[in-house]
């Protein structure tokens, strides 16, 4: 389709990195109340906790998948996936058991129990989001016991990658139907168990990120045949504003979301942001929004309050991007062992050896399926006599 999704996606030069930067903004915003002390009372609020962590798994279904299509080698995604996430985060928990929060107990007048800061560092370190604080601090702020409320969409986001990894392996991602089939089912059982007088949490907040993920996936499947249009993206942000005054606004917003968010970001053309701070922003502002609370800071307007926070966060943020998620992504570059694929063909009677590694050669279709084209240059291979 001309003017497709698919047509205007350049993954050099777009705006989800910028976009990443926005939505981890708004989870800072959002939290800002709660760390305060002070409740949001709108109409909206259900929206306003929600739709940031959402549009991150959106954008994650989205390019996840589209990595997989890509190179659909399982030791190097999940070499990506792993390097991407891990990293970073355990930088993230020392650096809260043995230096925040260390300051956040002398703010209180206590201690803390070495042990107790290794515990911390280990259990988070393997995404056990049941382990949130250190001897019982932060103490004295208006949500005590949790240093880190943002870390336990990271097993979730984990789940949704093991998952397209299970389907790709599985050779499932090819058909055009399995990603649609887990949407609507996620859908469907997310309409069961998803709204407020359903106790199974668990199971809410797992198809919570199914729902988007797939919604997510499921736009970069049907890119090629999704239009790219600005007045569609003001529709659908629309729409979302509208549904999520719904209790569980995702089983009938999930996909005008994910149509905003990503074609928005494919219509921004200038790059931003080459450096993605956002991953930084997101695990480190929670831990600084606690010991602001804990320095005594929550008499702060909540509006006041995010912007401090923001600008604490993002020294650590840049310090995690540049000195260890950088550095950690391109590691990556020695999991990957180049292979050398070429097909055998006649043209005319000719015998050919064609490359598939050379990108002239061939071309990858909307459903990942490669198509090989006869080159004028093509290495002629010489019968034997």
């Amino acid at each position: 389709m001309r003017g497709s999704l698919g047509e205007v996606f350049d993954p050099r030069q777009n705006a989800l990195n910028a976009w990443r930067l926005v939505l981890a903004a708004g989870v800072i915003l959002r939290h800002s109340w709660p760390a305060t002390g002070h409740y949001l009372d709108t109409p909206f609020d259900p929206l306003f906790t929600q739709v940031f962590v959402d549009s991150f798994f959106v954008l994650s279904g989205f390019l996840i998948v589209r990595s997989w299509r890509n190179n659909p080698r399982l030791r190097e995604y999940a070499a990506g996936r792993l390097l991407r996430i891990f990293p970073g985060l355990w930088v993230c928990v020392t650096i809260i058991a043995f230096v925040l929060a260390p300051i956040g107990a002398a703010l209180s007048g206590g201690s803390l129990r070495l042990s107790s800061q290794i515990a911390y560092v280990l259990n988070n370190a393997v995404l056990n989001i049941f382990y949130t604080g250190i001897d019982g601090t932060p103490k004295g702020v208006p949500t005590p016991g949790v240093w880190n409320g943002s870390l336990w969409t990271l097993i979730f986001e984990m789940v949704c990658y093991i998952g397209v990894a299970v389907l790709g392996v599985a050779g499932l991602l090819r058909r055009r139907w399995t990603i649609p089939t887990v949407f609507v089912l996620a859908v469907g059982a997310s309409a069961v168990v998803g709204y407020a007088d359903m106790t199974v949490d668990l199971a809410q907040i797992v198809l919570r990120s199914v729902v988007v993920f797939s919604a997510g996936a499921l736009v970069y499947q049907f890119r090629d045949r999704i239009p790219a249009r600005w007045w569609l993206v003001a529709v659908c942000a629309g729409l979302v504003v509208v549904l999520g005054l719904l209790p569980n606004y995702r089983v009938f917003a999930a996909l005008p979301l994910a149509y905003a968010v990503v074609v928005s970001g494919a219509l921004l053309k200038r790059p931003w942001l080459r450096n993605d701070l956002s991953y930084g922003m997101y695990i480190y502002a929670c831990p600084v929004q606690q010991l602001l609370a804990a320095a005594g800071m929550t008499w702060l307007d909540p509006r006041l309050f995010f912007a401090v926070a923001t600008v604490c966060t993002v020294p650590l943020a840049a310090a995690s991007w540049f000195v260890v998620e950088r550095p950690a992504m391109k590691l990556k570059g020695r999991v990957h062992r180049p292979q050398s694929h070429s097909v055998n063909g006649s043209i005319g009677g000719e015998q050919y050896v064609v490359s598939l590694d050379d990108p002239i050669a061939h071309g990858v279709g909307s459903d990942g399926e490669v198509a090989v084209r006869a080159k004028p240059n093509a290495r002629r291979q010489t019968p034997p006599p």
